[in-house]
């Protein structure tokens, strides 16, 4: 659940400009862009591509709607496999705007997150501590399966 409370939050402050990321006036219901504060700054292997991407509205959308889902699903313990899929490749691909990494040449919070999604994921983690066990039967009934 504090994994899928950190993906919310990332995606209400960006959304919403709560002053601690993000501010008020840089928030996305005022306009502002969630991916061109970070992709913009980045100075590194993946720069150039970084820098393109920054602040497309498509790179937006992407990034906000999969902080969102991932968090909602990380939170509620629901279709905790496609969200580990989602956040292995929201994180990874900050992980790839960072390189060179600062602290440590390889790890840092973002594989971090990643990896904590995927052994949720594995260990059927929301079944035990989520709603994953009825979401199951839900998704299941409906012939998506792959949402479990």
């Amino acid at each position: 659940m504090l994994l899928g409370f950190v993906f919310l939050w990332a995606f209400l402050d960006k959304a919403f400009g709560l002053g601690f990321a993000t501010p008020r006036a840089r928030a996305r219901v005022h306009g502002g862009s969630p991916t061109s504060g970070f992709l913009a700054g980045v100075d590194g292997t993946f720069a150039n591509a970084s820098h393109s991407m920054a602040g497309q509205a498509w790179v937006d959308w992407a990034f906000m709607s999969g902080m969102f889902l991932v968090g909602t699903a990380l939170l509620l313990g629901i279709a905790l496999r496609p969200a580990a899929a989602g956040a292995t490749m929201l994180m990874g691909s900050l992980w790839l705007a960072s390189l060179p990494l600062e602290n440590n040449p390889v790890v840092d919070e973002l594989i971090l997150y990643a990896a904590t999604a995927i052994a949720l994921a594995a260990c059927g983690a929301g079944h035990t501590w989520g709603l994953g066990r009825q979401w199951s039967a839900i998704v299941g009934g409906v012939g998506l399966r792959w949402l479990a």
